[in-house]
């Protein structure tokens, strides 16, 4: 059976929850919601594992903290015995506008604090991520209040369809691989 890691970045705690630097989690529970798995607390991370199409997904929102997510990568990478290219990270992207998502094999971290930590635990770029445009509308000195901060009402519509896309996309990143995947899912443009 084909095994995959699929990594949702955010951090623990309810002041947190389902704001923009999350999403990385909401799409990771949206995925296992849909195939009708549980997570439970593990080791760094609460862990899913659910089945489709013959591919098993273990699915972990770590639980280190964004700044730490390295820690919780590796040790379920290594654990499953898996190889870089057989993740998938999903994270919010600062730089890529609200109607946009990016899948992409390799890249920079793009100062992203959870993508960073990977990075330096892998010593590679090199592993798949899913980056879910949050945009940048803050004024200056303003990111961290935005990363941090809750969708406002009149984007809920267009998150809602790029949380349901994105779990399309990790299905078929599994199913007919990670450049056929990128073709489709980079040209996808969500109107707001």
């Amino acid at each position: 059976m084909h095994k995959f890691l699929i990594v949702g970045l955010g951090n623990i705690g309810s002041e947190y929850a389902h704001t923009r630097h999350n999403i990385g989690f909401d799409v990771v529970s949206a995925f296992v919601l849909k195939h009708g798995g549980l997570f439970k607390n593990d080791r760094l991370a609460d862990v899913a594992t659910v089945t489709w199409k013959g591919k098993q997904f273990i699915c972990i929102k770590p639980t280190t903290y964004m700044n730490l997510s390295g820690k919780a990568f590796k040790y379920w990478m290594d654990k499953e015995k898996l190889e870089p290219n057989q993740t998938l990270t999903v994270v919010d992207d600062l730089a890529l506008p609200l109607s946009k998502m990016r899948l992409r094999g390799s890249g920079s971290d793009a100062g992203h604090n959870g993508l960073k930590d990977i990075q330096l635990m892998l010593g590679t770029d090199v592993y798949p991520k899913l980056r879910f445009g949050i945009g940048n509308q803050f004024p200056k000195g303003g990111q961290i209040d935005f990363v941090l901060g809750k969708w406002l009402a009149s984007e809920q519509p267009v998150i809602q369809q790029k949380i349901d896309k994105s779990i399309e996309v990790i299905e078929s990143f599994a199913a007919i691989g990670l450049d056929r995947t990128m073709t489709v899912c980079n040209a996808l443009n969500f109107e707001i």
